[in-house]
């Protein structure tokens, strides 16, 4: 239930931003349920396209008119070891998310920002319209990492919402660099017990970092795949997670809204999940249940 290209509601006191950040493979749109969903309870989401060849294959529009750069999905090159080939990339990937926080900070002071897309959206019209004292970063997978080292390169970044995140690109002498709180909302049969251990080490430094564990779902079901018809979905990937996606979906946004009303300091109604980040309620646990990684 979405309004293409719809009015912008007023809303005097501005609206909140997230940046959102996507995962290995993925795209900007593969999260269209989570980013509408969060959309429709007051914020401004910018999901992005990453340019360090980890998204499927996309392209970017040039200043030229009408010209588009295509940057191709690039694996692990033969020889080089994968970590500092994904750590290069998660560091370029925060500092896009760096860089959309900047353009926003010019688009709400009324700075002329030239869109180049093939559309007629007024950007203008988000002057005065943003609180850019309340924003936050939120990813998947590679993207959930990458919104945990944006904390560090970033102030203006209050807290982060990392989804199932992949933290084996992260150096360890970052960890102690990370100020601001994050919320770890893990899938059961992702995640492993060293990637667990680096969210815990997160957590016994930020008191208000939480790590929770949504019961019956897997890895894909944090993204648009999981609301695909059953038999189209396990033509493609051959495995599901067992609890209803719209359920999954409201679980996760929910816990991210509390989080996100808790750290951005919202006056919403957003607190009555609260429990949900401690890992009370039906579907969700403290912590993370040990699986191989589907990686």
């Amino acid at each position: 239930p979405v309004s293409w290209n719809g009015p912008l509601k007023p809303r005097s006191s501005g609206y909140p931003l997230i940046i959102f950040s996507h995962g290995l493979g993925a795209f900007r749109t593969l999260y269209s349920s989570i980013c509408t969903e969060l959309a429709s309870w007051g914020f401004v989401v910018a999901a992005l396209e990453h340019r360090d060849h980890s998204a499927a294959t996309t392209y970017f529009c040039t200043a030229e008119p009408g010209t588009e750069e295509w940057i191709p999905f690039q694996r692990v090159p033969q020889g080089q070891k994968e970590f500092y080939f994904r750590n290069k990339q998660v560091h370029q990937r925060a500092q896009e998310c760096v860089r959309a926080l900047r353009l926003f900070q010019d688009i709400a002071s009324g700075r002329s920002v030239p869109n180049i897309l093939h559309q007629g959206w007024d950007l203008s019209v988000l002057k005065d319209s943003l609180d850019l004292t309340k924003v936050a970063v939120m990813g998947h997978s590679f993207g959930g990492v990458t919104a945990v080292l944006a904390l560090v390169k970033e102030p203006r970044f209050r807290c982060a919402v990392a989804l199932d995140a992949w933290m084996f690109p992260l150096e360890n002498l970052l960890y102690p660099e990370v100020p601001k709180p994050v919320l770890f909302i893990n899938t059961e049969k992702f995640q492993t017990p060293e990637s667990v251990a680096k969210m815990k080490r997160l957590s016994s430094r930020n008191s208000q970092t939480r790590i929770v564990t949504v019961l019956g779902t897997m890895h894909e079901d944090q993204t648009d795949f999981a609301f695909l018809p059953g038999k189209l979905f396990g033509l493609i990937f051959g495995r599901r997670g067992t609890l209803d996606p719209h359920k999954a979906l409201a679980i996760t946004s929910r816990a991210a809204l509390a989080f996100l009303q808790r750290h951005l300091e919202l006056e919403e109604e957003f607190g009555q999940w609260d429990e949900l980040l401690e890992g009370v309620g039906d579907s969700v646990v403290p912590d993370s249940p040990f699986s191989r990684s589907h990686l």
